[in-house]
């Protein structure tokens, strides 16, 4: 996702009079760009980045919805609402198979030892932005045992 698709995305919602989507994707957008004066890319935001930002926001508002009290239906509806809008724009992560067999195919020199901190290491650097942190962390524990 580029951040200039996002940005005629929120002009569109914008026409549209579409109060929550606009204000979902311009939640993006401002992270966005926070992220990229914080690591010094203020002019050259890459797609990488982007979607870094993305899922970041997307863990954000699940556990949002998460916490909302049940009794809350005003605030979920709204929770859902902005989850909703961010997970159109996310990646698609790899499935647990997917892992798996990445893991399995590239680090089986670094598997052999066992030693789940090491394969962490090698692994999260390769998987960031593509798999979920938690479907790597469980499937690393399973090839330790």
């Amino acid at each position: 996702m580029t951040l200039e698709a996002l940005q005629k995305d929120m002009v569109a919602a914008m026409k549209a009079r579409d109060k929550s989507r606009k204000d979902s994707i311009s939640s993006i957008i401002s992270a966005v760009k926070k992220t990229a004066i914080d690591e010094g890319c203020r002019d050259d935001i890459k797609e990488e980045l982007v979607d870094r930002v993305i899922l970041k926001e997307l863990k954000t508002a699940k556990e949002q919805l998460d916490s909302c009290p049940s009794d809350r239906e005003d605030l979920k509806a709204e929770y859902q609402a902005r989850y909703d809008v961010i997970n159109e724009y996310a990646p698609k992560l790899m499935s647990p198979e997917e892992v798996n067999a990445f893991i399995t195919e590239k680090f089986a020199e670094v598997i052999a030892t066992k030693n789940k901190g090491m394969i962490m290491k090698n692994v999260m650097p390769e998987l960031k932005g593509k798999a979920d942190g938690k479907v790597i962390n469980e499937i690393v524990g399973e090839l330790c045992k």
